[in-house]
């Protein structure tokens, strides 16, 4: 599979960019961790030389971004948009990420996956978005919550992950109109004045 376009995305605390080989450093040193990488079902990398691979065979491959603190310049974390494998000829595509346990509970993960989810529908046109996650990950299910996905249900027995776990999955969804009518609230929000008398 070819490389595809991933074009920079920046938010208040982040720049989202391209990920490059000479990255797999700073991807190892977070994704070792296994409280990172357990939750959401993937093995912790073993070595650099693993991080790197996951770049060019997963990464570069799809639309994914490296999470870069604006103050550092460090990589962070990951977000991305795989395909839908649930749904068929809609646009429609994934939603996954992963952050360094350090920066945990500071609101960045929900910061960039406003950003995509911004970019999906506005830029990339899709007609639905997706993420699934499991029971489990609470931290995710928190992000989840805050970006205004609906929760489809339970997919029970969805997947074995690699230390031969069957997991279930809680999966969510954002249609076209939903993100579009959650815009317009926010815009509402952002012009109404709160000080004006009401008649």
């Amino acid at each position: 599979m070819g490389k595809v376009r991933v074009p920079r995305l920046e938010t208040e605390r982040l720049v989202l960019r391209r990920w490059e080989k000479k990255d797999a450093v700073q991807l190892y040193e977070y994704a070792r961790n296994p409280h990172v990488g357990l939750p959401a079902g993937w093995k912790p990398h073993d070595s650099v030389r693993e991080s790197r691979m996951i770049i060019d065979r997963l990464f570069r491959t799809n639309v994914t971004w490296a999470l870069v603190d604006r103050v550092t310049g460090r990589v962070i974390g990951s977000i991305g948009l795989e395909p839908d494998k649930f749904r068929t000829n809609i646009r429609s595509r994934e939603l996954g990420y992963s952050l360094a346990e350090e920066y945990w509970g500071r609101g960045l993960m929900t910061e960039a996956a406003r950003r995509v989810i911004r970019y999906s529908f506005e830029e990339m046109k899709l007609e639905a978005l997706m993420i699934r996650t499991g029971s489990g990950n609470h931290r995710s299910q928190s992000v989840i919550g805050k970006c205004g996905f609906a929760f489809e249900g339970t997919l029970r027995r969805a997947s074995r992950i690699f230390d031969g776990t069957v997991r279930d999955a809680r999966v969510y969804s954002m249609l076209r109109e939903e993100y579009e009518e959650r815009c317009a609230a926010e815009l509402v929000e952002e012009t109404e004045d709160p000080a004006a008398p009401v008649e």
